[in-house]
């Protein structure tokens, strides 16, 4: 079996799974923002939670171990090419988003949340612009 392709598969269902989560959180976060009613605010609470801890978490785990493994298989001086680098320095980006989605959850389960619905609009682009730059960077692969 070709370890390679495996890896590879395994890790575009991760990151396709993680990019699902990280446009849809925010997306939750706009309307609970807007929310006034309790009950519809305990509903977003348990989608949050139920979206960042059963769906992203392990899809960013999973995303990072096989993205490791591509690495390993195709050798580490794939970091010398510019492509990598860019690719890296964008995933540690998502990640930190990823993170601060955490964070506003976290504030939105406190009932201590001060971010507008407007503030989630603009931030959910965020992983959008990124995932555009990974795609065609691993794509042409540029010098």
């Amino acid at each position: 079996m070709n370890l390679y392709l495996l890896f590879k598969s395994l890790h575009l269902i991760a990151v396709i799974s993680w990019m699902a989560g990280l446009l849809y959180l925010p997306r939750i976060f706009v309307y609970h923002s807007e929310a006034e009613d309790e009950s519809q605010k305990t509903i977003f609470k348990t989608m949050e939670k139920k979206l960042y801890n059963y769906i992203m978490m392990p899809a960013m785990l999973l995303s990072w171990l096989f993205g490791v493994l591509l690495i390993h298989t195709l050798g580490f001086t794939v970091f010398s090419e510019l492509w990598m680098q860019i690719k890296i320095v964008a995933v540690v980006i998502l990640t930190y988003y990823h993170f601060t989605l955490g964070k506003y959850l976290n504030d939105f389960a406190m009932n201590s949340n001060q971010k507008t619905s407007k503030f989630f609009r603009i931030y959910n682009e965020i992983p959008t612009l990124i995932l555009i730059v990974v795609i065609f960077v691993v794509i042409f692969k540029p010098l």
